[in-house]
């Protein structure tokens, strides 16, 4: 199953708006492109609690902000054959906060990127240049 695509404060408060103007929450969930039910209970909980936000959830708090997550980012851009701990040194040296190469690794894969490691191959001797060439 796919991950879930969370709604941005903004668009839930677009999404009530528009319900509260008269929309039906089928075409204001087509709108936001999500599911009906999650309008559905999006509209439940703000007539509940009379928000719109996110609660609260439990669990570990995360290592890095969402600064040092851009850094990350933009180190793996820039240096795109930096593996993780490359990354990891560089951040601790530059923000002071300790974190793990898995850390670094988890953060590259919410961004869709990858720590590179250069590959050392086999090396190649005169045979096998002259076979590449024929």
């Amino acid at each position: 199953m796919p991950p879930r695509r969370k709604l941005s404060d903004l668009d839930r408060g677009r999404a009530i708006g528009w319900l509260q103007d008269g929309v039906a929450a089928r075409q204001v969930a087509h709108r936001v492109a999500v599911a009906p039910s999650v309008i559905i209970r999006l509209k439940q909980r703000f007539h509940a609690t009379g928000r719109v936000q996110e609660r609260q959830r439990s669990g570990r708090p995360r290592v890095t902000t969402q600064r040092e997550d851009r850094f990350i980012q933009r180190q793996a851009m820039q240096q795109r054959m930096a593996t993780a701990n490359n990354i990891r040194q560089r951040q601790q040296a530059t923000t002071n906060t300790v974190v793990s190469g898995q850390t670094i690794r988890n953060r590259l894969h919410n961004f869709g990127l990858r720590a590179r490691r250069p590959v050392r191959g086999t090396t190649l001797t005169a045979n096998h240049r002259a076979a590449r060439r024929a």
